[in-house]
């Protein structure tokens, strides 16, 4: 077995321990939910978000002793997406995605940081944002480089348009005061959907007798159609609701 999958069936183990114990800690009655910060729906479900959170609340401890400020995870989140280009550029598929997912804990990391020092302000989400949508630019180029072909190239453009627009419609709506969390493929899916059918690529092409990409590729495909799909959606949906408003 490729040690990549070896690593990835490790932490999926040890991942659903720890949801055994969050189970236990919430009670049959169902305890209080551990805080979460709302960035919008997540296809896997609340209790999935609320268990991922709760699991790494001891990573808030050394943090919040240490009074390490949220930028230096903004920081290291761009590098490991840095890294994720340069592994992708030339095919180590399995790498970026670990380099992907890695970021992505960043991305949490910073906000964990950032509410331990009290310290959350409008410059921090700012900030945040913006590196986020410099880190999915640098992830997309890589997986393009790689692909280096003119279909393939396409979708992972769209894809990466899609996701750009899946944001910015959500921006520009609560600019103009119009909350917009409908839709799917959200970040957090995106880098879930990237990150883990870049580990299992290498395993699974090979396993059928398929060329590097045979599994990635069609879920670059997915999240192309999601979220260009999600993006009109709440642009019809925000024009809806400013009409309403207009209307009043």
């Amino acid at each position: 077995m490729r040690p990549e999958i070896v690593f990835l069936v490790t932490v999926v183990g040890i991942g659903l321990l720890s949801m055994v114990g969050y189970a236990a800690s919430r009670g049959a009655a169902g305890g209080p939910s551990v805080h979460t910060e709302r960035r919008g729906s997540f296809a896997l479900g609340t209790w999935i978000r609320e268990w991922f959170y709760w699991a790494i609340r001891p990573v808030e401890i050394p943090i919040r002793a240490w009074s390490v400020p949220p930028e230096v995870f903004n920081a290291l989140g761009i590098l490991l997406s840095l890294g994720a280009l340069a592994a992708y550029a030339p095919g180590r598929v399995a790498l970026g995605g670990y380099l992907l997912l890695a970021s992505g804990l960043a991305d949490v990391l910073d906000g964990v940081a950032a509410r331990s020092r009290g310290v959350v302000s409008d410059y921090g989400a700012f900030l945040d944002s913006t590196l986020d949508r410099f880190a999915e630019a640098f992830v997309f180029v890589g997986i393009a480089v790689w692909f280096a072909e003119p279909l393939p190239v396409a979708l992972v453009m769209t894809a990466f348009a899609g996701s750009m627009l899946v944001s910015y419609t959500r921006a520009r709506g609560e600019g103009l005061g119009i909350q917009c969390k409908v839709g799917i493929l959200q970040r957090a899916e995106r880098l879930l959907l990237l990150g883990l059918g870049s580990i299992l690529d290498p395993t699974v092409s090979s396993a059928v007798g398929r060329e590097p990409g045979f599994l990635l590729l069609p879920i670059v495909g997915f999240i192309a159609a999601g979220s260009m799909g999600t993006a009109i959606y709440r642009t019809f949906w925000i024009v809806a609701r400013l009409r309403e408003r207009d209307r009043e």
